[in-house]
């Protein structure tokens, strides 16, 4: 169930685990912004929501034996666009789309709020109108769902050189490490956001169709990821936070974020 906020209202006592937020430009009816905008939607974020959240999520966040999570994840940008390749930007010709997934409920709240009040969002020198929200939540009631990526998924592992250099290493739905990363870091957010130890039982993960790879370049960094529909199956309440918090790493930077596929 979906319930809209209209403009001008403030948002009370209502919990939302994904947030649909409309947009579309003040000035002009198309938004030009680079390909690779990740960090300008990110850095967005962290500027529409209260300012002790934003340093807490940003400096210290959920821990667990030395990781970090933010417990939130966002989706591409949905609407009609075109590339522009020669000038790497990517131009979007009117209403536009953002899903953004948390299961902390101030975090939330506090940005549902902020965008209300101030009715707009500022990605990078763009103001950006916001024109409507829609809350709702996705809720696990089974051992066995199917989903859709919002924003590509990332799993990889960092690997040494013989001459001690780093390099990162991508995995892809099939290959034999990507359900075990994929475990290893849904439960270690559990246990970072719940403060105890995770089901004990692993998560299955099947292909459904292909899954496309993508390619984004985030503050300079190239990072792989891959996209398409999975059916996972498993603990509901690692289910839950997978479908609430993102799958993989790197949710905070735009990765990860999915939604229930129904039926």
């Amino acid at each position: 169930m979906c319930a809209q906020i209209m403009m001008k209202k403030q948002w009370i006592g209502v919990v939302s685990i994904h947030l649909d937020i409309y947009l579309q430009p003040k000035s002009q009816k198309q938004l030009i912004l680079p390909i690779h905008y990740n960090y300008l939607i990110q850095s967005a974020i962290y500027h529409s929501i209260d300012d002790k959240l934003a340093k807490f999520l940003h400096e210290q966040g959920y821990t667990t034996n030395n990781r970090k999570f933010k417990m939130f994840s966002f989706s591409i940008l949905q609407g009609n666009y075109r590339m522009e390749k020669e000038y790497k930007t990517i131009r979007f010709e009117g209403e536009v789309k953002l899903t953004v997934t948390s299961p902390v409920e101030d975090f939330c709240q506090t940005l549902v709020n902020i965008l209300l009040t101030r009715g707009s969002i500022r990605l990078g020198s763009k103001d950006v109108e916001v024109i409507k929200v829609y809350t709702r939540k996705e809720l696990v009631e089974k051992e066995n769902i199917k989903l859709r990526t919002l924003s590509p998924i990332v799993l990889y592992s960092t690997m040494f050189r013989l001459d001690g250099r780093k390099y990162t290493v991508y995995f892809q739905p099939g290959d034999p490490d990507y359900v075990r990363l994929l475990n290893d870091n849904l439960k270690k957010k559990y246990k970072a956001f719940w403060g105890m130890e995770p089901p004990a039982e692993d998560i299955k993960v099947i292909s459904l169709g292909w899954q496309k790879m993508r390619i984004i370049n985030y503050k300079g960094t190239t990072i792989k990821g891959y996209s398409g529909k999975l059916k996972l199956m498993g603990p509901v309440p690692l289910l839950q936070l997978a479908v609430d918090g993102g799958l993989g790493g790197k949710n905070s930077q735009g990765f990860g974020c999915v939604e229930l596929v129904k039926g």
